[in-house]
């Protein structure tokens, strides 16, 4: 028999008590321990990060719910059966680039790489290599940029664009939307930029060449620490993957403006005026409800020009791009629904399933309208959000990566390296100084009762959040190339980096790991659902998949059903906490 099979027999002999987020209904399920089903659970249950997790699936023969798949790409029948190979093909490639993990592993990989080439005789033929020039002109004007540049300047600008896309989310239906929900996260991401910068500050006080960079061991890696957090999948509640992305968030915010005040160089008041004048023009087409995104990407480009040209370090054009592109939907919506039933039905009527579709010229003509239309529902904001995402991750930050994290230690002074007031700064800025920060300021916050902690939330959960706040991987990077001019100093700031990174992330891990064997030994788990794309980084993924295939191993209709219901009672991500009661 196996586990799946088991775990079903057992679920006559287990009572559920589910309980629910706030402003859900009660669930009662008839569930076994989580752990033992969900590893083992069917792939056809496992659903697709665009599809939400807890949506109403087709039924097999025996009336189990099938979700959409890499395995099982159309429950449906949409698709003819001789492009069924090509949809498990999209499934696998939209599960594995919708995933935090996996994101954070390429980068890894790529880090790694940068380490290893550094440290052999690969090194300079690596380095002339991003150190090539690309040049590109027309009329009397030419330009040049390395491919270093083209990285750190162009491609992470368009990293700063998604950042922004994610903050305008959250500011505006998200997280950051109710101030007294956000309080915590937000006094923890002060707390844990202040201590840090104390820290530094303390190792580097005296020593003019290497002050400024306190701004290093600042920001968290939103990557790599939701990555590290979605490997325990369903055993983290949802509230602390909210608290530790909407903390990264207003990390990214004190980051930028940390960024644009004190690390550019002397601003040009003419250029800044232009990039001034740029912003207005693409404020007045959000105000006059341009919705393409062509115009918005076009002008973005010449505010990046802008911005570069200004001192002000260029990957701020992103952000400002982003606040500008509109969040909402260019279609009526309320009229949207008739409208499309009646395209449909008009569809239905037209269509002759005895004549070739190229044939049908009205019928194709009434999808296409349908097509044109439904296109333009999705907000412009969300449609580039979920375009940037794939790339940025799999893309950018690798590539970032590659060229940024190459450490050569081949030939160092170890004992002038180790002691390095940068490196230590950096270091203990980033493991010790990020987590104090986030878990005095966490605890404060809630002492004087400003806040409280998240649904579901303890504070071993919370410590294994703070310390993961200490992988620091990108924005500290981009900011130390940013803060030091010594190549010397750098690669010391990027070696505190890596170090503490590897770290807060492998003892962050442990804090959690260890909370959620804690969890497993009562039987408790954290069912996560979603209406909406469930590859949005506050939602996990990972998680959400985890705790569909804990459903369906349970061959339970009625769960399904008040699942279903507690999703519909809370738009967006809900939690719905399952505890196994012997008896």
């Amino acid at each position: 028999m196996s586990e799946a099979e088991s775990a079903r027999g057992r679920a006559s002999a287990a009572r559920a008590v589910v309980s629910s987020a706030p402003a859900m209904p009660d669930v009662l399920g008839m569930i076994p321990d989580a752990s033992d089903a969900a590893p083992d659970a069917a792939p056809d249950a496992v659903p697709d990060a665009s599809e939400g997790a807890a949506a109403v699936p087709a039924s097999d023969d025996s009336g189990a719910p099938v979700y959409p798949s890499a395995s099982n790409p159309d429950p449906h029948g949409i698709y003819i059966d001789e492009v069924q190979g090509h949809q498990r093909r999209y499934r696998r490639l939209i599960h594995f680039t919708h995933s935090s993990t996996k994101a954070a592993g390429v980068m890894l990989l790529a880090a790694i790489v940068a380490l290893v080439v550094a440290n052999t005789g690969m090194h300079e033929s690596f380095l002339e290599f991003w150190h090539t020039h690309v040049i590109i002109g027309f009329g009397d004007f030419v330009g040049e940029m390395s491919l270093a540049h083209i990285i750190n300047d162009v491609l992470m600008a368009v990293f700063f664009l998604l950042v922004g896309l994610e903050i305008k989310y959250e500011m505006t239906v998200g997280e950051l939307t109710n101030i007294r929900q956000a309080a915590l996260p937000i006094i923890a991401a002060v707390g844990g930029v202040v201590v840090p910068i104390v820290v530094y500050s303390a190792f580097n006080a005296g020593n003019p060449a290497t002050a400024q960079g306190w701004g290093v061991p600042t920001a968290t890696d939103i990557a790599f620490a939701l990555g590290i957090m979605a490997l325990l999948g369903n055993r983290v509640p949802n509230g602390l993957r909210v608290f530790l992305s909407t903390l990264a968030v207003a990390d990214d915010i004190i980051a930028i403006l940390v960024i644009a005040v004190f690390y550019g160089t002397t601003p040009s008041l003419a250029w800044l005026g232009c990039a001034a004048a740029v912003l207005v023009v693409l404020l007045v087409m959000n105000r006059a409800h341009i919705f393409s995104l062509y115009p918005y990407l076009i002008i973005g480009a010449v505010l990046w020009f802008c911005v570069f040209m200004s001192g002000v370090h260029s990957t701020i054009a992103g952000v400002l791009l982003a606040f500008t592109i509109p969040s909402g939907s260019r279609v009526n919506l309320n009229s949207f629904l008739s409208w499309s039933d009646d395209r449909v039905r008009e569809a239905r009527q037209v269509y002759d399933a005895e004549v070739p579709v190229i044939a049908q010229g009205e019928y194709i003509e009434t999808v296409q309208n349908l097509s044109r239309v439904t296109r333009q529902v999705v907000p412009p904001a969300t449609r580039l959000e979920h375009k940037l995402y794939s790339w940025v991750y799999f893309g950018v930050l690798p590539l970032f990566a590659l060229t940024n994290a190459d450490v050569a230690l081949a030939g160092a002074d170890f004992g002038a390296l180790l002691s390095s007031p940068v490196l230590l700064g950096v270091f203990f800025g980033l493991a010790v100084g990020k987590p104090v920060g986030i878990m005095l300021f966490s605890l404060l916050t809630v002492k004087l009762k400003v806040a409280s902690l998240p649904e579901n939330v303890n504070w071993v959960h919370m410590l294994g959040a703070a310390v993961l706040g200490g992988v620091g991987f990108t924005m500290a990077i981009f900011v130390a190339n940013l803060a030091y001019d010594d190549e010397a100093l750098i690669s010391a700031a990027k070696l505190g980096i890596l170090a503490a990174s590897l770290v807060a992330g492998v003892a962050g891990f442990m804090f959690l790991l260890v909370q959620a064997r804690a969890d497993k030994h009562r039987g408790v788990a954290y069912l996560t659902t979603s209406s909406e794309d469930v590859h949005r980084q506050t939602a996990g993924a990972e998680a959400a998949r985890a705790s569909v295939q804990l459903m369906a191993s349970l061959d339970d209709d009625e769960l399904y059903d008040k699942v279903d219901a507690a999703r519909r009672a809370k738009p967006g991500v809900a939690e719905v906490v399952v505890e196994r009661r012997k008896g």
